[in-house]
């Protein structure tokens, strides 16, 4: 190797490979970027940023049809990203998993940055 930091640059890889995620770890975490990547997920997500909805509501806030909606709200749910909760004849959807609007949050902040 020829580095011209080799001790120093020697101890932090060392470092990251001691803190570096397990495989079955980085999987997941993609796994979850994959789903809240996809457009109309995404939407959906920053639809229910403020709360609860119902499918009819989320279908006129994103756009679509609610078949459509419907397929990646089941998609949202099976992923833990979402829940629902029944109220009376309709269903209610909410964020479970707050730290993904944080992750969004970030991305936001992001696109406005001027570096």
């Amino acid at each position: 190797m020829n580095c011209d930091n080799e001790r120093e640059h020697g101890a932090r890889v060392a470092e990251i490979k001691e803190s570096m995620l397990a495989d079955e770890k980085i999987s997941d975490l993609c796994a979850r970027f994959k789903v809240i990547s996809e457009p109309s997920r995404l939407k959906i997500l920053l639809a229910l940023e403020g709360g609860e909805l119902c499918v009819d509501h989320i279908t006129e806030a994103v756009g679509g049809n609610q078949s459509a909606v419907s397929h990646q709200l089941k998609i949202l749910k099976d992923n833990k990203i979402i829940k629902s909760r029944r109220n009376g004849q309709n269903v209610l959807y909410s964020v479970s998993d707050w730290h993904v609007l944080t992750m969004i949050g970030v991305a936001k902040e992001h696109l406005n940055c001027n570096e």
